[in-house]
């Protein structure tokens, strides 16, 4: 168990204390012993003063308890990415949808319509005339040019 005193008592039982010794002391008959007695226990009082404040200071600091994470073994705060703003948002791809599509006639950039469909909410305001269907070896893919999109304002999400 701790006493704790705050810091307003002890301000005011210092300036009670240096006031009482003025009254008591007669400048003609000071003597040099009295003197050094009263500084150092106003040096005392101070010193006891400071060590009590810093001592509230180290009790004040707040300890974060994750009890999720005990009961749950996971926290979801952590994980839980800040939202773009709706601006920002809708004109960035995910950088995980583009391909490079191997045709007769070389590589095309594309970003699959299925992986767009998963990973991005506003499929259905891309522009269509950006839409395109190639043939591969592999059969049909659906999807969207790169570089229209990119000329028609639409930048790629980094990260």
């Amino acid at each position: 168990m701790t006493f704790k005193l705050p810091a307003r008592l002890i301000g005011t039982l210092i300036a009670a204390l240096i006031a009482l010794t003025t009254f008591g002391a007669a400048p003609a008959l000071a003597d040099r012993d009295r003197d050094a007695r009263i500084a150092a226990t106003i040096l005392g009082l101070a010193v006891v003063g400071k060590i009590i404040h810093d001592k509230n200071k180290k009790d004040k600091v707040v300890t974060k308890r994750y009890d999720d994470v005990r009961r749950h073994g996971y926290d979801n705060r952590r994980f839980q990415p800040k939202p773009l703003p709706r601006r920002v948002d809708t004109r960035l791809l995910p950088g995980n949808c583009l391909r490079s599509v191997q045709t007769r006639r070389g590589q095309v950039q594309m970003f699959e319509q299925r992986c767009l469909e998963q990973n991005y909410r506003f499929v259905n305001r891309l522009p269509r005339n950006c839409a395109q269907t190639i043939r591969t070896d592999r059969g049909h893919r659906a999807g969207y040019d790169a570089r229209c999109l990119r000329q028609s304002g639409y930048r790629l999400a980094r990260g």
